[in-house]
């Protein structure tokens, strides 16, 4: 389409939209001013650039051999800027500590700063805010399956330390670009069978979280998150870190509480977690992924359950209480693409719940009219968005509908098939 045909379908959806009191305009700003925390982890397989031997463990579990995945730094933030000139809207990059950027070898509890300086200058140049998290896998001193929950007090001092280390580098990200940088913590502590004692590990990651996390930093700068699983690979029968275990964490120590979407029972969703949590939580972190049978972090697509985290948020006014972020890594297609699709679809799912009539569904839900309400949640599926969708993407010079593949193919033949 032409910029006239899609602005001119634009107006003809505000228009219709108008009938059901849904102000377009109001909802497009919105979603220009919605960030979305996009991982680095999806450019390069989650292997990072601690160590050019490290092995994935902890249940952290790539597969697919597509080629061009990134091997440096600077590979790297060059492919998120190729995928982010494809994704309108607001953005943010999360990180992980493996994804240090220095010139020699640095152990994880000696990490500081500087060593994710160029990742600052890179994110002051393209007006992003930056996201954090310790990185407790991968590495010989997890090799047990414990971390912060270990027996052996050296081990687990080590793992508390480098928590400390990453709280003062996600303070950094937030002091240097005037963004609260949300740090979240995920442990793949678990044991593969039924174990005898459940209460001694819980309450040694009990202790070691408090540990690790009793210095107070500026809630302006820095916000620790933590983030619960129901199981890993190697931890199928016992997680430590259980939806209990960290909603009651979150609750009483004054911490963000992360809903990874593969986190819970293939049947259960977060979307129905989301109203709940806030009630006791003040700031949620979401990672948005799709899980296919397990937590296989698929690459998000425009399914129910993306509609309906993004519908939960918007109906409950939660968008200042809530961080959303994706949590995907697929390396059987293109690593660029995978950014694409799945921020875009999550951006879809956004702009539909921003221009869904909560005011009128309110209404007829609070007056017992559950047929109005459910026709007119039925019929909202049709209403014209895409149009709405569409004129966004104009206004942010990224291409409009499958436009966007043709640059991630010239990429992939002038860059990625040169590594």
């Amino acid at each position: 389409m032409t910029n006239d045909q899609i602005t001119t379908a634009y107006q003809q959806a505000k228009s219709v939209f108008e009938k059901y009191g849904v102000d377009t305009d109001k909802a497009i700003e919105m979603l220009k001013t919605t960030p979305v925390s996009i991982h680095c982890w999806q450019g390069d397989d989650v292997k990072g650039f601690e160590s050019p031997e490290l092995e994935l463990s902890g249940g952290i579990q790539t597969t697919g051999n597509y080629p061009g995945a990134a091997t440096t730094p600077d590979q790297l933030r060059a492919d998120m800027d190729k995928a982010f000139s494809l994704i309108p809207g607001k953005k943010r990059v999360n990180l992980h500590a493996i994804y240090i950027d220095s010139d020699k070898h640095v152990e994880r509890d000696q990490i500081k700063p500087e060593h994710f300086s160029r990742w600052v200058e890179w994110a002051k140049q393209n007006d992003l805010g930056l996201d954090f998290n310790p990185t407790l896998f991968s590495h010989p001193k997890a090799d047990d399956g414990l971390t912060l929950s270990h027996p052996n007090d050296e081990i687990r001092q080590f793992w508390i330390d480098h928590v400390k280390a990453s709280r003062k580098v996600s303070e950094y990200f937030g002091r240097e670009l005037g963004s609260t940088s949300f740090m979240n913590i995920w442990i793949p502590d678990g044991m593969k069978d039924q174990p005898v004692d459940r209460l001694s590990p819980r309450k040694r990651l009990m202790e070691s979280l408090d540990k690790a996390l009793e210095e107070k930093i500026d809630g302006a700068y820095h916000k620790d998150a933590v983030e619960c699983k129901l199981f890993g690979i190697g931890a199928e029968a016992f997680t430590v870190g259980s939806n209990e275990f960290y909603l009651s964490y979150a609750a009483t120590r004054n911490t963000a509480l992360c809903l990874d979407a593969g986190h819970f029972h293939p049947t259960e969703v977060i979307s129905d977690k989301i109203s709940a949590c806030s009630l006791y939580v003040n700031d949620l972190q979401l990672h948005v992924t799709r899980p296919v049978r397990w937590d296989s972090d698929h690459v998000v697509s425009f399914d129910d359950e993306t509609q309906a985290i993004m519908r939960e948020i918007v109906r409950n006014d939660l968008l200042d209480r809530v961080s959303i972020g994706l949590d995907f890594f697929d390396a059987s297609i293109n690593r660029i693409a995978a950014w694409v699709i799945g921020t875009r679809n999550a951006q879809k799912a956004l702009l539909k719940a921003l221009l869904e009539p909560t005011a009128e569904l309110k209404a007829a839900e609070e007056s017992f009219d559950y047929t109005t309400r459910l026709g007119l949640m039925e019929e909202c599926h049709s209403l014209p968005w895409a149009a709405v969708w569409d004129y966004f993407c104009l206004q942010n010079e990224v291409p409009v509908g499958f436009d966007w593949m043709k640059d991630v193919k010239d990429y992939e033949a002038t860059i990625n098939a040169t590594r």
